[in-house]
């Protein structure tokens, strides 16, 4: 069983056990979370669904983040944001959410390839954080999605 597979497994295992719903927004991951997640079985009875808003006019016009250009869409205040659409969207317990920058293209002095900013909205916790990545864009995407399923779980056992 690879990594993913066991922190997916782990996941939905958590969540059941504790009748938590899941949901993301996923924008440089492009639903692969949420697909790791309904790789397991038992998925269904947790995850409510996804969101892949790899433009920004989707994070505006369906998740409703506010403010935000293309200059800042890789921010900690754009994943809050898409973490509590994502959440207001589907009605799930606990949303997750990424914005980043995977590479090869895209990156600047400010925001270099393998900036990630992963958000969470759980009861009254809404928070973000900034993660770096190194390798290709497949390697940059994994490992975001290894994070994530690592914040899902923190965040349903008390420890994020």
């Amino acid at each position: 069983m690879c990594d993913l597979e066991q922190l997916a497994g782990e996941t939905v295992a958590e969540a059941t056990r504790q009748g938590i719903t899941l949901a993301t927004a996923e924008s440089l991951t492009a639903g692969l979370i949420a697909a790791t997640i309904a790789d397991i079985s038992g998925a269904s009875q947790v995850l409510l669904g996804g969101i892949i808003s790899y433009a920004l006019s989707v994070k505006q016009n369906v998740l409703g983040v506010q403010g935000i250009t293309e200059e800042t869409v890789v921010s900690e205040d754009c994943a809050r944001q898409m973490a509590i659409g994502a959440r207001k969207v589907t009605g799930a317990s606990l949303a997750l959410s990424c914005t980043g920058v995977a590479g090869p293209n895209g990156g600047s002095k400010e925001t270099p390839v393998g900036t990630v900013y992963i958000g969470v909205a759980y009861g009254d916790t809404i928070w973000a954080e900034e993660r770096h990545f190194s390798g290709n864009r497949q390697a940059v995407r994994r490992e975001t999605v290894r994070q994530a399923l690592l914040i899902l779980l923190n965040c349903m056992k008390g420890r994020q």
